[in-house]
């Protein structure tokens, strides 16, 4: 008898857009080049911090063709003169098969099946997407394989909406380090969150097959998590040498792809930071020789600031009292020093579609709103080496845009207030 096979991820994503719905600005082909004239109440270029009233963005195909006041004959108008418009968002840092619950149980890897958490991920990227996050960079995909790859590619060819993906597949890490599963009976053989990469020659290889199955980035685990913290002297656990951890640079940069690190501070975040890694994940536990070397090696940072604050005053314990404390204190200390900072959120340990609750704690914390803005634009651009593309309102690059109620250089809770999402000319939410 033929065994029945299960029916592959690849087939469900069809499936998923005829469930989940699709606008009718989604279903509209990309073929489609007429002009379309899109009227801003004001035009924010994050850029200069420049605010132009009535402004006029002809849209033809997926890029911005012109910016200027007057409407072209024949345009199609989407009028949005009641709002305040600006580039497409960009979160540096999320986790689009995560799910808040998942930080909460046991590890999704144990309790969920690949193909749910897929189509938890569609869900998720249309949430993210609705919010005015029209790119994000995905941080791995937490034992959901290569799905991440598939909603990049399924997003890619129209089948279901989401942010522009840039997605890293697995994490690396080592054995009894993060992404680890802690607690559990050692004579089950379980997956684990992460790949266990426990020599040289291990790294390289899985760098290999990450980029092979579709990787965009590499995502390293240069430190431990909250439970590696050294309660005492707040050092986190280092996990990789500078050595090991410049030949997986190495090894990312002859396929082209950048690594990012998920480091608290300590020596494990001076490794990665010397071994040349594009971007510098939390860092809340960064030391003044750290940031000194984040400056003169042109490092990023993204602080995901907010995920740490925890969901009631219970969980309030003294060790998380000074981790939030010395995270402000770093944020505070990187801006003035002239770290190089990128908007990130983790969203996925907390609820897709608020990720713009980060940009309040920023400015809460010291950074003017246009710099706010600047983090997840023009910025979170540089850091993907996608300047030419993203980040700014202007002729060639993709028509990205979002309106939104006020004015976020004065009140950046405005932020939070989406009415209108477009991505490469499509429209995903009007008002």
């Amino acid at each position: 008898m033929r065994q029945q096979r299960a029916l592959p991820l690849v087939l469900l994503f069809p499936l998923l857009a005829a469930l989940l719905g699709s606008t009718p600005a989604f279903s509209a082909t990309l073929a489609d080049t007429a002009a379309t004239a899109i009227r801003c109440g004001r035009l924010l270029d994050p850029a200069s911090g420049k605010v132009t009233e009535n402004a006029v963005i002809l849209v033809r195909g997926e890029r911005v063709e012109q910016a200027g006041t007057a409407v072209p004959s024949g345009a199609r108008t989407v009028d949005l003169s009641r709002y305040t418009c600006l580039p497409g968002l960009i979160d540096s840092h999320t986790h689009v098969l995560l799910q808040p619950e998942d930080e909460r149980g046991a590890p999704p890897v144990l309790n969920k099946s690949q193909a749910f958490r897929t189509i938890q991920g569609v869900a998720a990227a249309r949430k993210d997407l609705e919010a005015g996050f029209t790119t994000m960079r995905d941080l791995d995909s937490e034992g959901a394989g290569f799905a991440d790859v598939a909603l990049r590619d399924a997003i890619n060819q129209g089948i279901v909406p989401g942010p522009r993906l840039f997605v890293s597949t697995y994490a690396l890490t080592i054995t009894g380090g993060h992404m680890n599963h802690a607690g559990i009976n050692p004579d089950i053989e379980l997956p684990e969150p992460a790949t266990l990469t426990d020599s040289r020659d291990a790294a390289i290889a899985e760098v290999r097959r990450e980029v092979k199955y579709g990787a965009d980035w590499i995502k390293v685990y240069a430190t431990g998590t909250l439970r590696h913290i050294d309660p005492v002297t707040l050092e986190p656990l280092s996990q990789f040498s500078e050595e090991d951890l410049r030949a997986i640079v190495e090894e990312a940069r002859r396929w082209h792809r950048d690594v990012a690190a998920h480091a608290y501070g300590g020596q494990g975040a001076k490794n990665a930071i010397r071994a040349g890694v594009r971007s510098l994940e939390h860092g809340m536990l960064l030391d003044d020789e750290a940031l000194d070397l984040m400056v003169q090696r042109g490092t990023w940072w993204c602080p995901t600031l907010s995920v740490y604050f925890p969901d009631s005053e219970a969980e309030l314990t003294e060790l998380r009292k000074r981790i939030l404390a010395s995270h402000k204190e770093v944020f505070q200390k990187a801006m003035r020093k002239g770290v190089k900072i990128a908007f990130g959120t983790d969203v996925g340990a907390f609820e897709h579609g608020t990720s713009a609750r980060e940009l309040a704690r920023m400015v809460e914390y010291g950074m003017s709103p246009l710099d706010a803005l600047r983090s997840a634009t023009i910025r979170g651009a540089e850091l993907l080496r996608r300047e030419k593309d993203l980040g700014t309102v202007e002729p060639g690059k993709y028509a990205d845009l979002i309106a939104v109620e006020g004015d976020p250089l004065k009140d950046i809770g405005a932020l939070g207030r989406v009415v209108f999402v477009m991505k490469a000319g499509e429209v995903y939410k009007r008002p």
